[in-house]
């Protein structure tokens, strides 16, 4: 264990958040993703895991060391439904308290169509896999800036 940083963070994953440069993607997915062949295509070409947690819970993980990009755009897209895609589950809509908690203010996410999806997942620099067994738990982060404390 390790002062101020959440335990579900392990050092896998830790690495690659650290490694990220800013506007750098991260795919957090559900366990019906196809996350191992997925993450083969992606920067870092190896899965990682935050197993036996949500999505949300993942995501509450994550965003506590890794910034986003929401000053400029919408940070965090989410796997669309298919034939309903303004519809938002229960683990989307965790999700977005999550961010939002994160960001101390509303940062909504944006839909991405289920098969674009995979395809922008193939670009992302890593996908974490989580425990999280509901439908659509799939996201795609691009990370932002921590400024310098003079600025």
């Amino acid at each position: 264990m390790l002062k101020n940083l959440d335990p579900a963070l392990n050092a896998d994953v830790l690495y690659v958040l650290r490694s990220m440069g800013h506007g750098d993607t991260l795919v957090i997915a559900d366990t019906n993703f196809p996350s191992d062949s997925i993450a083969r295509h992606t920067v870092f070409g190896e899965l990682l895991r935050i197993d036996n947690v949500s999505a949300a819970r993942a995501f509450k993980a994550v965003l506590s060391v890794l910034p986003l990009d929401t000053p400029l755009q919408p940070s965090v897209g989410r796997m669309e439904i298919m034939g309903a895609p303004d519809e938002i589950p229960a683990v989307q809509a965790e999700v977005q308290a999550e961010i939002d908690a994160a960001e101390g203010q509303s940062a909504p996410m944006y839909g991405i169509e289920r098969f674009k999806f995979y395809d922008e997942a193939k670009k992302a620099y890593a996908v974490i896999q989580t425990g999280e067994t509901r439908f659509y738990g799939c996201f795609l982060i691009t990370k932002g800036v921590i400024p310098p404390a003079s600025a």
